[in-house]
């Protein structure tokens, strides 16, 4: 019997939708703290915090998407901080609305994007989750939900140059 592969990701919303990104890029999840604007730089970037320590750029992940700016309070923002590794040894975070969960999802309910759209895009794939939701009466209806994963691995290998 062959074995499925599962991926780990660390689902997030943006303006209402659900994303996506490999869990071995995430080192951790933090409150929105005041951000530092830096001069002339390019519009994907927030600014730069202190981080215990040790200066961090970070990423207006919806400038970066091309999806317009929520609406959503300040207060409910989270900065994804990524592992140094995946930025060429920078410290770098991404601004999202909210961090939904850690799962893992099968290989199988994955459907991976045609290389032009991937690449364009950004996305690795959409991930077919199915929930199970509460009708009035107590019956259960399933709901099937998509989740954009983004190829957050060539987004940062595509901006190194602004890391530096």
């Amino acid at each position: 019997m062959k074995r499925l592969a599962h991926i780990d990701i660390v689902e997030f919303e943006i303006a209402g939708e659900r994303y996506a990104l490999d869990i071995e890029l995430a080192r951790e999840i933090v409150e929105m703290v005041p951000i530092t604007p830096v001069p002339r730089s390019p519009a994907h970037i927030a600014g730069i915090i202190n981080l215990r320590g040790e200066i961090t750029t970070v990423m207006r992940l919806s400038s970066i998407l091309n999806i317009p700016e929520s609406t959503e309070e300040e207060r409910q923002q989270k900065i994804i901080i990524l592992v140094p590794e995946a930025a060429g040894g920078t410290n770098v975070g991404v601004i999202v609305d909210d961090v939904l969960s850690v799962m893992q999802v099968s290989e199988d309910d994955i459907e991976q994007m045609n290389d032009s759209i991937s690449n364009d895009a950004h996305v690795k794939g959409i991930i077919k989750i199915t929930e199970k939701a509460q009708e009035k009466e107590g019956d259960e209806e399933e709901k099937k939900n998509l989740i954009i994963w983004v190829d957050m691995a060539r987004i940062l290998g595509e901006m190194t140059g602004a890391f530096a």
